[in-house]
């Protein structure tokens, strides 16, 4: 009885995990966009955008790195305002506007300035290593596009 009790918790706890989704399938992009540019705005922030899915098992490999590591996390948070933009081909005023950053493969970033300019987009293919991703290559690229940096003003 004691087997099929933990059995079942496992379970349950398993399906609550793979319940919580990383993208919001249902939400409205540009209404993101522009509340993460106004946040940006206010904190003197970039807009670090992560485009991509659930289905996406690199998407979610990335975010998770990303967070698991104080270092990446904490520059991450303390430069940019972050959105997990869910990729939708029919989305085709969003992908224009972000000049079409499904071309790279996903996932994708995409940094803007607080006004919205885009400063740049990084095919995470580069920051790839083996099954994951190369710690001083995603710091690297995460550095080189804070508001300071962009500034010219060293760190």
């Amino acid at each position: 009885m004691k087997k099929i009790a933990l059995l079942f918790l496992v379970t349950i706890l398993s399906l609550n995990l793979s319940a919580q989704k990383l993208y919001d399938e249902t939400a409205n992009g540009e209404k993101q966009l522009t509340e993460a540019l106004e946040k940006a705005k206010k904190e003197g922030k970039h807009v670090l955008i992560q485009m991509g899915g659930n289905w996406c098992k690199w998407c979610l490999r990335f975010n998770e790195f990303l967070t698991k590591d104080n270092e990446l996390n904490k520059t991450m948070n303390d430069n940019y305002v972050v959105l997990h933009l869910n990729y939708d081909k029919k989305d085709l005023a969003m992908l224009e506007r972000l000049e079409h950053p499904e071309r790279f493969g996903f996932p994708v970033i995409i940094i803007l300035d607080e006004n919205g300019k885009r400063l740049h987009t990084q095919n995470s293919y580069y920051l790839e290593e083996g099954e994951g991703y190369h710690k001083k290559k995603v710091l690297s690229c995460l550095k080189d596009w804070t508001p300071k940096a962009i500034k010219g003003i060293k760190e």
